[in-house]
């Protein structure tokens, strides 16, 4: 037993050093970043090459609307456990609303909408309602930070209508993460490892429709699959993207808070960045 620990000590030690870092792009983005007002820290994994660059890569950040991709994992579980139908009715209460500009919200009390159809929305639209609604339907907070924890994740967690997580809650607000954990889930969806092979195909595609297009996503050529989900309160703006080009494959995540600017307007610093960074990346790998 010793000698077999001692075997998977060290593939995972030499699994780990395979990884290099990308020296002359991890310089790139230092510069890039500098002098932003805010903490910003970004994960890049190079999947051709296998090359990374880190900054600020493990330290946690509220995820805003990137919780959405655990709360995904965790109905998709679901549904392949029979416990939901991708495709069955639901019906929409008045009880749900999450006060906003909702999608969701605008139904009328007893109106029917598909599972799959509210799973649209929480990704696309990035609806709240939706995906609030998701979450009790995933088994709640608890059981989504269970699947994620499982999946190696140990930052990752939802925080919201999660007994024991108020602090955090107070901290983080509905979730928090680390850049490197965002990455790791994208690039373990698009690897076919996530539940199973046919649900992490599902997720990608899902993930592949996002509405939010205007920031990381509007750096890429439109032939390009992109996988993503972005998130945003006032002083924190995120985005992880799973790219997959003709010539290059990578998985990237941003991550801010503590933002100075707190604006709405296309030309938020953050968002700026999250733009400058996309194309760096693009124009780097092509």
């Amino acid at each position: 037993m010793r000698s077999f620990l001692s075997f998977i000590t060290l593939f995972v030690l030499i699994n780990a050093s395979a990884q290099k870092t990308d020296k002359h792009l991890q310089s790139s983005v230092e510069k890039l970043i500098g002098g932003f007002h805010g903490k910003v820290a970004v994960f890049v994994h190079d999947l051709k090459k296998n090359r990374t660059i880190e900054i600020n890569a493990d330290s946690l950040f509220p995820t805003a609307s990137m919780i959405k991709v655990p709360i995904l994992i965790g109905v998709m579980n679901k549904v392949e456990k029979g416990e939901l139908q991708y495709h069955q009715p639901l019906i929409y209460k008045d009880s749900l609303l999450y006060a906003g500009v909702d999608i969701l919200g605008s139904f009328k009390n007893n109106e029917k909408i598909e599972l799959s159809k509210v799973m649209m929305l929480m990704l696309t639209m990035s609806d709240n309602t939706a995906s609030l609604w998701l979450q009790s339907l995933a088994g709640g907070g608890s059981r989504i930070n269970e699947l994620v924890d499982s999946l190696g994740m140990k930052s990752t967690r939802v925080n919201s209508r999660t007994p024991g997580r108020e602090m955090n809650r107070a901290e983080f607000g509905w979730g928090q993460t680390t850049p490197r954990e965002m990455v790791s889930l994208l690039e373990k969806i698009s690897n076919g490892k996530v539940i199973n092979k046919e649900a992490s195909e599902k997720m990608l595609r899902l993930l592949g429709r996002n509405y939010w297009d205007e920031e990381a996503i509007s750096q890429i050529p439109t032939d390009v699959f992109i996988a993503s989900k972005s998130g945003a309160v006032d002083a924190t703006r995120n985005e992880v993207l799973f790219v997959n080009g003709k010539h290059c494959r990578y998985v990237f995540c941003i991550c801010t808070k503590n933002n100075e600017d707190k604006s709405w307007g296309s030309n938020n610093e953050a968002w700026e960045l999250t733009r400058k960074l996309s194309k760096l990346l693009w124009d780097y790998y092509n």
